[in-house]
């Protein structure tokens, strides 16, 4: 049998045929099909300014230094969220600040990133999570009202909107993925999304050594920086995938769907949020009690594993790897991402499945936890 990943792209020949003809030009670098890329990508986003990059990683490494980001700065946000928020942080010599998420939404905790300001607080970075974002709204008021940044970590949520706006029209700063388990992508890649075409233009001089052009045509280099910016090749790539994303997006609900329609009634599981309007569904997380069920995490996905079914981890909280530990943080400090951290498996779900690969799944989660399959509750 063959094993049914977790996550993978969506790539035709359409798309194939792209990539061939833009290394057939000779220009394989940044070039006119990054530039079409992007303000492709920009109208999406309400003709906001929208810049690529090799990665949302970069993207925001890069976000952070446009903010002024650095050394005695703190920045607020999830635990929930995945490792490279709080390494981009670390790296740019701040301090990452952490709170907990709301259990089901995983959406960060909007009165515990209100208790944590300080006088050194520069950022807020929220991390959106599939089937439901947290409230924005609330969250740029809080925002207003201490002079802060906020940084959209989208990487997950690409197609999802809040009040009919998509995410990334509106607001601050927000990151995007476009790595081959997102809604979309170039291979490897992703977007920031910013306020002014002030702001574009520092993070056009970031993503490229630091080099700015002098009227006489010479370079220099005021601020040291690295080299993030994306290939023609994988824009070539990025404009067949976001021709397709509204039917990715549709059947990646339709997936979703599924699941809530046949996943077994299992108590003390917690599924993610259902029927919010406007939501995007890049992964199905669902928390279920091992330990109460007669088995652990390891056994349940190797179980599956044996039955021919991938699964994944999404995500550990960040306060409790090594380097979150030698920040300071320990465990019992945020029990729903702790508790997200032990319990979460992240089920099958991209373009590639059928209806009867999700109940293939729920058919092989009841077998191997021994729980009728009855459909799941909604929550």
């Amino acid at each position: 049998m063959a094993l049914l990943n977790f996550s993978q792209p969506a790539i035709d020949d359409a798309t194939i045929a792209a990539m061939a003809d833009t290394m057939r030009t000779g220009w394989i670098a940044s070039g006119p099909r990054v530039l079409e890329f992007e303000r492709a990508l920009a109208a999406t986003f309400g003709g906001r300014p929208t810049r690529t990059l090799t990665s949302a990683t970069g993207a925001m490494e890069l976000a952070l230094l446009a903010c002024g980001i650095g050394p005695g700065d703190e920045v607020i946000t999830s635990t929930q969220s995945f490792f490279s928020t709080m390494n981009m942080i670390v790296k740019v010599g701040a301090r990452p600040v952490f709170v907990d998420c709301d259990l089901v939404t995983r959406a960060i905790d909007l009165d515990q990133v209100a208790a944590a300001i300080t006088p050194r607080t520069k950022a807020i970075v929220p991390t959106h999570f599939p089937g439901a974002l947290g409230d924005m709204d609330a969250l740029y008021a809080l925002a207003r009202r201490h002079g802060l940044r906020v940084i959209e970590d989208a990487a997950l949520v690409q197609g999802s909107t809040w009040n009919g706006q998509p995410v990334g029209s509106f607001g601050d700063i927000a990151t995007f993925s476009f790595h081959p388990n997102k809604n979309m992508t170039t291979i490897e890649g992703g977007a920031i999304v910013v306020p002014d075409e002030e702001t574009a233009r520092r993070i056009e001089v970031l993503r490229f050594h630091g080099i700015e052009r002098l009227p006489d045509d010479t370079r220099d280099v005021a601020t040291a920086s690295g080299k993030y910016n994306m290939s023609d090749v994988s824009a070539a790539i990025g404009l067949a995938q976001l021709a397709q994303l509204p039917g990715f997006l549709a059947r990646r609900q339709r997936l979703a769907d599924r699941y809530f329609a046949v996943f077994p009634a299992i108590d003390g599981a917690v599924l993610p949020p259902q029927g919010v309007p406007g939501q995007s569904w890049n992964m199905f997380c669902v928390l279920l009690p091992y330990e109460a069920l007669g088995t652990t995490r390891q056994g349940f996905r190797a179980a599956l594993r044996a039955q021919g079914i991938a699964t994944g981890l999404s995500y550990e909280p960040s306060h409790l790897t090594t380097l979150g530990r030698n920040l300071g943080w320990r465990e019992g400090q945020f029990p729903h991402a702790e508790r997200i951290g032990r319990e979460t498996v992240t089920l099958p779900l991209h373009c590639g499945m059928l209806d009867a690969d999700v109940d293939r799944v729920c058919a092989a989660v009841a077998q191997v936890l021994g729980v009728p399959g009855a459909p799941a509750r909604a929550h």
